[in-house]
């Protein structure tokens, strides 16, 4: 793309469209704050249920923790460049853990902890791990064990933050891999996205610039997994720049967070579209004392406007607003301005990244208004996939990744996401992209959760299905034919589901996201 771009036109007053970026290791994202912050509460853990505290660790003792840690993995025969697999929740030890990693210079290989053992040893066996840290007894222990690699359990994990503080390793930071992440495997097989010291520091001051973080006046609950994408940056390294202070909770419990929320002033609720549709859907979640908060961003799925809207309306003001960004992008590429957020849009791309839109068929830019696959490119896009040459070399071209997403852009620069290309319904020759029916779905008053596939039809090739759970009360009085018969006065024939089939819960992943691959393998979908 040349020229002006037209999102800058509506460009927040408070963020430079270009920012400065230390060429620094990741780990300076904690350090800096000794200065200011030293006696500041970095990491509060609490009990997901009834917010017992557990431990408390301030900046000072979070620093000597991480490279007493260190110390410790380098005892182990951790060195510069190797792999360290992580298979903790949200937990204090898992901050230290990814900092400890970066101070030995090695990259950290986070995972889902609920994970099955088989998939963690594919995982940690694709990244070379040299060790694993998790649970005693846990999953994580038996693919260390499948894989014949040490493993260290939490409570060898603590013993180790008394070591002697290691120094830090030497590094290069926009060569030297910080995290291999893995994607969620919507789309297929799980790929090691290696994110190098640069991108984890430029995406984190992109974000913390573009919210607003307030140095030492923040509180972030941290209810989405760390272990993804999402969590590693909007709620661990995001603030820890910003020298908050850092909740973690193990996992989210809507009555629990919504509790916290207003017990600790929490200003920092970011998370994905399920968790804000369970607190409007809970009890202790629709009364709950939401005044502190100053943003709440939602990621990795689409957020639907009337989400939006319900939890704007609870809290009494605008908070809720979407983004978007990929594993491969460490993940933030696009936020709404806090204040001119368009519901629906992902809004406008980060200082100092550009996005276009080009041609499913072609790969030519397309005009405003138009839909095609969008592309990004700036200081946060991966170094490429682990060990996977070819299908680094079929996303990324020039320094643009292509990253798999249907878009369009408006006049004013704000990005939508249409849907992925890989989950397009072709019915009958027509493209029907499940986003639209599911937020048709998300209109009716009893609609919890939706999700849309094509299946096969011998006459049509693909009809549209929906899987719908209902909400608490509604189980009895809402019907089929009801619910496809709303969608009729709202869609285009050929956008209509077929049929809905209602379940009591939709396939999620580890970070919350709902799982339309998993609904398509069930139903027989290639």
């Amino acid at each position: 793309m040349t020229g002006p771009r037209p999102w800058h036109r509506h460009w927040p007053a408070h963020v430079a469209r270009s920012l400065d970026y230390p060429s620094v290791p990741a780990w300076w994202l904690l350090e800096r704050n000794l200065p200011r912050f030293a006696g500041r509460v970095a990491v509060r853990e609490l009990e997901q249920d009834t917010l017992a505290e557990r431990r408390a660790l301030t900046y000072e003792a979070l620093v000597r923790a991480a490279r007493g840690v260190a110390t410790g993995l380098r005892e182990r025969g951790v060195g510069t460049g190797m792999r360290v697999g992580f298979c903790l929740p949200n937990s204090a030890a898992l901050v230290v853990g990814y900092y400890a990693t970066w101070y030995a210079g090695a990259a950290v290989t986070p995972a889902n902890p609920a994970a099955r053992a088989g998939e963690l040893a594919e995982q940690f066996g694709d990244a070379g791990v040299a060790l694993v840290v998790g649970e005693a007894g846990s999953a994580g222990q038996a693919a260390a064990e499948r894989l014949k690699l040490p493993f260290v359990d939490t409570a060898a994990f603590r013993a180790m933050e008394a070591l002697p503080p290691a120094s830090p390793a030497g590094c290069a930071p926009a060569e030297d891999v910080a995290v291999l992440l893995y994607t969620g495997g919507t789309t297929g097989l799980p790929k090691g996205a290696m994110l190098t010291h640069r991108n984890i520091v430029a995406n984190t001051i992109q974000f913390a610039e573009w919210y607003a973080f307030a140095p030492g006046e923040e509180v972030s609950l941290c209810a989405i997994p760390m272990f993804h994408s999402g969590g590693m940056s909007g709620v661990m390294n995001v603030p820890l720049y910003a020298g908050a202070t850092l909740l973690t909770v193990a996992r989210f419990v809507a009555p629990s967070v919504a509790r916290a929320v207003g017990r600790y002033r929490v200003t920092r609720l970011f998370g994905v579209p399920t968790m804000f549709i369970a607190l409007l859907n809970n009890e202790t979640g629709r009364v709950a004392d939401y005044s502190s908060l100053r943003a709440c961003r939602t990621n990795a799925a689409a957020l639907p406007p009337s989400v939006k809207a319900a939890f704007d309306g609870l809290v009494g003001r605008e908070v809720l607003v979407e983004g978007y960004g990929l594993t491969e992008t460490s993940p933030l590429t696009h936020a709404n301005p806090i204040g001119r957020a368009k519901a629906g849009s992902i809004g406008v791309p980060l200082p100092d990244t550009d996005a276009r839109i080009v041609d499913l068929e072609t790969g030519a830019a397309v005009a405003p208004g138009a839909s095609g696959e969008l592309l990004i490119r700036g200081p946060q896009v991966m170094r490429g996939y682990w060990n996977r040459h070819e299908e680094t070399a079929e996303v990324l071209e020039a320094g643009w990744l292509r990253t798999g997403d249907v878009a369009m852009m408006d006049d004013e620069g704000y990005f939508a996401i249409v849907d992925r290309k890989k989950d397009m319904i072709n019915t009958a020759g027509f493209k029907v992209w499940p986003r639209e029916v599911e937020e048709t779905l998300y209109g009716h008053a009893a609609v919890k959760l939706a999700l849309a596939v094509g299946v096969p039809d011998d006459y049509r090739g693909e009809v549209v299905k929906a899987f719908v759970v209902l909400k608490d009360g509604c189980q009895d009085r809402v019907s089929e034919s009801e619910l496809i018969e709303f969608c009729q006065a709202r869609l285009t024939t050929y956008k209509v589901p077929r049929a809905i089939e209602f379940r009591d819960a939709l396939p999620t992943s580890g970070a919350g996201k709902l799982l339309r691959r998993a609904l398509r393998d069930a139903a027989g979908v290639k």
